[in-house]
């Protein structure tokens, strides 16, 4: 007979009262969002007074969770990059040569003197030295600093190609090296990129490798990819130089293994540095904004415990003498060291502001990106834009809702009524889930919810279709309805299961857009099979438990 467990009706009406619980802050969408913000600014240290008025828009003990928007929807910024993955390559050389050198003079008598030659392309580290007839044992022994490439592809290969050129030792990186720094080099940026977007506070961005050498970025809610650009665009390349000299003639010429920079407090300061850092940002472990001893706005900064002995031993050795802190080719300060640093902890002083300092610290904090980025595209997608499509978004939904009520009253008239409102119930379960697992709704996503409408009210309309043709031979209405839902499961599940694969394959397979379609499209499947299965079902037993009718037509 036509029965329902007790339990089992609870927990479809506990499952339809969370859905229109859930569902609902989204019906308030901007109240909510700022009641978010202020509690999300209270839990990073703002005065709870400062944003009493915007926490109060929406109670603390009601469900707060939304729906994110895409940049389509929301507005934003879109920047398509181009990192710049060969300076890596001049980095990793430079590197290389106080190893060659050391090593080298620890064979003096051998090879005599060392020197590194100057090269045109930075990518090659050229050596001599001064004993003929140790060359080609300072050539064995350079070799030997060279060490498997760690990836797959590069097995059984060298990082490092040493070879002669005339009366010169030729370092340069291999094939497979190169591809794997090219690799590990994207793996980073993108890392990077991630890390100072979401230090920023912004809801859902994407940042997804493009090609072998390119990263899209699209930022929903910020305000223009000019301020994108601000926040992503600078390299943070932080280093601390000895200084060599101080000099107002910018069209010096520095000497071997020395670079000139600009200072960015002084216009028209000069500073000859030693190329080579005593330490660099990769080895920062934190850095916050901070005040110095005049109150005025710096960073502090605290190095890993490598960073902290050679920062250590090299203020312990160089007291009164300066030292220049450099960020992205400027010199921010050059303080004269007073007294030994041991612990690997400092303070950046300059002529910041407030904001400054604190972006400073948010880039010095996700560390320096390893190669510039040239942006080859960039657009500012304006929210009335993105109105526009959530406007256009809703009329196709309204309409293809009103033609799908409507279809169904007229074919099944009390039944259809039950359809709908289980229909109703599927979208609000669908929007309750997106809002609880935050996924971020794009017009493709709007797109799929559209589809589900449509599919929602395939599955009703196997069961009373079935139901339509029990009534013709089952002993009565009960045993009618019972077997019309019995026997519309088996292709219910078929249809869905195949449909639901689909949107698993376009979810682990697609990117971006076509995530957000899969997604809400899995989603609907999911809720349109309980809603059908389930839900209608009850409301029926309410009815026929209520009406008990002899007899009835669909």
């Amino acid at each position: 007979m036509l029965q329902i467990p007790l339990w089992k009706r609870a927990l479809i009406l506990l499952i339809c009262l969370s859905a229109l619980v859930f569902s609902t802050p989204n019906l308030f969408y901007d109240r909510v969002e700022r009641h978010n913000d202020a509690i999300a600014a209270i839990e990073a240290g703002a005065d709870p007074a400062a944003v009493e008025a915007e926490r109060s828009l929406w109670p603390d003990w009601a469900p707060s969770y939304l729906i994110n928007l895409g940049l389509d929807l929301r507005g934003g910024a879109h920047l398509l990059a181009e990192v710049h993955v060969t300076d890596v390559y001049a980095d990793r050389i430079d590197g290389l040569w106080p190893e060659v050198r050391d090593l080298l003079r620890a064979e003096r008598e051998i090879v005599g003197n060392v020197r590194r030659m100057p090269s045109d392309d930075p990518g090659v580290l050229r050596v001599a030295v001064s004993e003929p007839a140790g060359l080609q044992h300072a050539l064995e022994t350079v070799r030997t600093i060279a060490r498997p490439v760690q990836t797959l592809l590069g097995a059984g290969s060298r990082d490092l190609d040493v070879r002669l050129d005339g009366d010169e030792i030729i370092v340069t990186l291999s094939e497979a090296e190169r591809l794997a720094t090219d690799e590990r080099t994207m793996r980073q940026s993108l890392e990077i990129i991630r890390r100072r977007v979401d230090e920023a506070g912004t809801r859902e961005p994407t940042i997804q490798r493009q090609g072998v050498d390119r990263i899209l970025i699209q930022v929903p809610g910020i305000g223009s990819a000019a301020e994108l650009k601000e926040l992503i665009g600078t390299t943070a390349r932080l280093t601390f130089h000895p200084v060599v000299n101080v000099t107002s003639d910018g069209s010096a010429v520095p000497g071997p293994r020395e670079v000139i920079y600009p200072s960015m407090d002084e216009p028209g300061t000069w500073y000859i540095l030693e190329s080579t850092p005593v330490v660099t940002g990769e080895q920062l472990v934190d850095a916050q904004p901070d005040f110095d001893q005049n109150n005025r706005p710096a960073v502090s900064f605290r190095f890993n415990p490598a960073g902290g002995r050679a920062f250590g031993l090299y203020t312990a050795e160089n007291i009164g003498s300066p030292f220049a802190i450099v960020l992205d080719g400027e010199v921010i300060s050059a303080p004269v060291i007073q007294s030994h640093i041991p612990g690997g902890s400092g303070i950046i002083t300059g002529r910041f502001t407030v904001e400054e300092s604190t972006r400073l610290a948010v880039l010095l904090r996700a560390g320096a990106l390893p190669a510039e980025m040239t942006f080859l595209e960039e657009r500012t997608i304006g929210p009335e834009l993105g109105q526009d499509s959530i406007d256009a978004g809703r009329v196709a939904a309204v309409v293809a809702m009103v033609a799908v009520l409507a279809f169904m009253i007229l074919s099944y008239g009390f039944f259809g009524i039950i359809a709908n409102i289980a229909l109703l119930l599927n979208l609000t379960m669908v929007f309750a889930l997106l809002s609880l697992i935050g996924a971020t709704l794009t017009l493709p996503g709007i797109a799929g919810i559209v589809l589900t409408i449509g599919m929602a009210v395939d599955a009703n309309v196997l069961i009373f279709e079935r139901i339509r043709e029990e009534l013709r031979t089952a002993k009565g209405p009960a045993r009618a309805i019972e077997l019309g839902y019995e026997k519309a499961l088996s292709a219910i599940l078929d249809a869905n299961i195949t449909t639901f694969i689909t949107a698993a394959i376009l979810f682990a397979l697609g990117s971006g857009p076509v995530r957000g379609f899969a997604v809400t499209l899995g989603l609907g499947i999911v809720t349109s099979v309980f809603t059908a299965l389930f839900v209608t079902r009850l409301m029926i037993v309410f009815w026929f438990e209520r009406r008990r009718p002899k007899t009835f037509a669909v």
